[in-house]
């Protein structure tokens, strides 16, 4: 399945200052479908290069990043559990910064 994820507001820095990534991402196991739970993980594994706490607390991301699938906001399309499609892009954005 191929997504385009894309990290703003700082967390781009966790994914070595790269900020879109083109990637390919297999069903999990006996699934036949990829929700954000699964891809959350993927994401924590391939992409995330330091600091993983920084991005995900628990099985979920931490608060205070926003999630965008196709531009709409995850918490109206069940958040751990929206289905993710072939071609969707998923946006995360950390709302919090220093100053």
């Amino acid at each position: 399945m191929q997504l385009t994820l894309e990290f703003g507001g700082g967390l781009e820095l966790l994914c070595d200052s790269e900020k879109i990534h083109k990637v390919n991402v297999d069903l999990p196991h006996g699934a036949d479908e990829l929700t954000m739970k699964h891809l959350l993980s993927w994401v924590r594994t391939n992409v995330i290069k330091e600091r993983p706490e920084m991005f995900i607390k628990g099985d979920t991301v931490r608060p205070g990043v926003l999630v965008l699938v196709n531009d709409c906001d995850w918490e109206l399309s069940g958040q751990l559990e929206t289905t993710i499609e072939d071609k969707d892009v998923i946006v995360f954005i950390s709302t919090l910064h220093g100053g």
